[in-house]
């Protein structure tokens, strides 16, 4: 059995296990669906009485009870009235059985101990002896509606964390425990990089003088790396009329994101999910010939999507969405050489945050479910074949991911991990030979005549929000300097002191380093301590040593001491660091 399959299996029996401890403890329960999960498992159930977080250590202490007994896991068909027989006082394992009857597919119960579920299988033969001492644990107590449906019951979800070892589990207790300090939420507000207004209202976040640092910093960055390579910058309006995103088809598949105005003529505007049928305009606006291309044209600009409410998160799910949007307009016989360029950009990119160790995901289109997409099937084949082809050609190893692409076309997703070994979703590249014929873009090829244009659809950040919120969860809110909002903080022992702290500072404004001098409002040692809990990358205390001497003493982040340095030398050493983007 492959490790996946057996985690897997191994997470499922334990989803078992808990609805079996449950029944047992709770017999009025009624126990719905469930599955194994990224990092352990669920089972959702409709209690008689509520039960919280605090009833955890009881339901575990009997799953391991009862798993002393698990032995064996055996199966056997039964007919629709069979079981619908043995559940006629779970209206949710009935509802399941219509369903598994409809679909024409054999009806399973599984059992192990004491214990029947309806399943369509994926278990360990063995729990007891497969499963390691140590190796799960009860998570947390959720609401979740029945199917996912806002309209059905709200049920109570009780999650698990599963792994093959016990070594895992507490490997990933720990990566967890150090995620829950590194919460951008929690470090954006000691930081005071953005706030989230209940009057402005929850997903619309708004950043703060250092936040804005931050993104301003960021913006520049990869302005200057796509400037580079002869990307060419464009501003856009923030509405469209309706009749633009019906003809690029977003409107009649995502109407529910994309709020609309009427103005006083009956004209309906949508405020954008999406930059690129404005770019597609843009592009249309004069005549092409295929030696003005590939023609990049870029934009750091903002798209408002209506996210569901539950699913909004900080910086890292928003409802306004500031992308650092590209779109390759290129011939077909340019798209390899134009993937290989996006993904050196890329890694140019990564290399900077210290995100070396990613992977490749393809979206294809589900076969099952052709009507979702635009364009043939032809089309479909040769865009998914360039997309592996190219990951092929470029070493990168990659998954293939049925029924994620977007519905004009496939797309490659590329996943970091982080400095504690995360996965975050950034750079996206899609392959579009579809919207092309809805706005018919051409260009004169060679031989005199019109072609169909291809698009690529870029993002190498992805979104700017959650961009950063990434990468203060990465650096744990300790930005490299070139990042930091203020990079030195400058503080004066005494009052006579201050003359002084403001030539410094004057100095090192001139040469532009952000830098913040902390006055003598408060005792030197607060005023050290609110400088290194803003984790400032360079503190300079400035007394009577080293007002006389003209040279200075500067405290690193890290705890270590630059000594006897000038004024001079410690710009010289900034302006590298900031420069090589350090």
């Amino acid at each position: 059995m492959e490790q996946n399959e057996k985690l897997h299996n191994l997470r499922h029996t334990l989803a078992h296990l808990l609805a079996a401890a449950v029944l047992e403890m709770y017999p009025n329960t009624k126990n719905t669906i469930g599955p194994s999960i990224d990092d352990g498992f669920y089972y959702d159930f409709e209690f008689s009485s509520p039960i919280s977080d605090k009833d955890l250590p009881k339901i575990e202490k009997k799953m391991r009870e009862i798993l002393k007994s698990w032995k064996e896991l055996t199966h056997e068909k039964k007919t629709e009235s069979e079981a619908k027989e043995y559940f006629a006082n779970n209206e949710y394992k009935l509802e399941l059985i219509d369903e598994i009857v409809s679909k024409k597919e054999p009806i399973t119960f599984y059992t192990c101990g004491k214990f029947t579920d309806l399943c369509r299988g994926g278990h360990l033969k063995n729990p007891k002896a497969e499963i390691a001492d140590g190796s799960f644990k009860l998570d947390r107590v959720a609401g979740a509606y029945w199917r996912g449906n806002e309209k059905n019951k709200m049920l109570t979800r009780i999650y698990g964390l599963a792994f093959e070892t016990k070594e895992e589990l507490e490997k990933y207790l720990n990566q967890k425990e150090e995620a829950r300090k590194r919460d951008h939420k929690k470090i954006g507000k000691e930081l005071k990089l953005f706030t989230i207004s209940e009057l402005v209202g929850k997903g619309l976040p708004m950043l703060m003088p250092r936040g804005n640092i931050i993104k301003t910093e960021l913006e520049k960055f990869i302005r200057s790396k796509k400037e580079a390579l002869d990307y060419s910058f464009v501003t856009i309006p923030h509405i469209a009329r309706k009749e633009l995103y019906i003809r690029s088809g977003h409107m009649g598949k995502y109407d529910a994101m994309m709020p609309t105005m009427t103005d006083e003529n009956g004209d309906e505007f949508v405020m954008k999910a999406m930059n690129c049928p404005h770019h597609f305009e843009i592009y249309n606006a004069e005549p092409h010939t295929y030696k003005d291309l590939p023609l990049r044209l870029a934009e750091n600009t903002t798209v408002y999507r209506n996210e569901k409410s539950g699913e909004l998160a900080g910086l890292l799910r928003v409802k306004n969405i500031t992308q650092d949007d590209t779109h390759h307009f290129v011939t077909p016989d340019q798209i390899r050489t134009e993937i290989e360029m996006i993904f050196n950009l890329m890694r140019e990119v990564y290399e900077v945050f210290g995100f070396k160790d990613y992977k490749v995901e393809i979206s294809v289109r589900d076969k099952s479910n052709k009507a979702k997409y635009f364009g043939s099937d032809e089309v479909w084949e040769k865009a998914e074949n360039i997309l592996i082809e190219s990951a092929k050609k470029l070493g990168l190893k990659y998954t293939v991911e049925e029924g994620e692409a977007a519905f004009y076309g496939p797309k490659i997703d590329i996943k970091v991990k982080d400095s504690i070994g995360r996965e975050w979703q950034l750079t996206t590249i899609q392959l579009d030979f579809n919207q092309p014929e809805n706005f018919e873009m051409d260009y004169v090829g060679p031989d005199g005549k019109k072609h169909r244009v291809v698009v690529l659809h870029v993002a190498v950040l992805g979104s700017f929000e959650r961009f950063m919120g990434v990468l203060i969860e990465h650096y744990a809110g300790a930005f490299p300097t070139w990042l930091s909002p203020v990079q030195v903080a400058i503080i004066p022992v005494r009052e006579n002191h201050e003359g002084e702290a403001k030539k410094l500072f004057d100095t090192l404004k001139e040469s532009n380093v952000r830098v913040e001098i902390f006055g003598s409002d408060d005792s030197l040692g607060k005023r050290i301590h609110a400088a290194k809990d803003m984790k400032t990358p360079y503190v300079i205390v400035l007394g009577d040593k080293e007002v006389a001497s003209g040279e200075l003493t500067i405290e690193n982040r890290d705890g270590t001491k630059t000594e006897n340095i000038s004024s001079l030398g410690f710009m010289e050493k900034l302006k590298k660091e900031i420069e090589g983007k350090k």
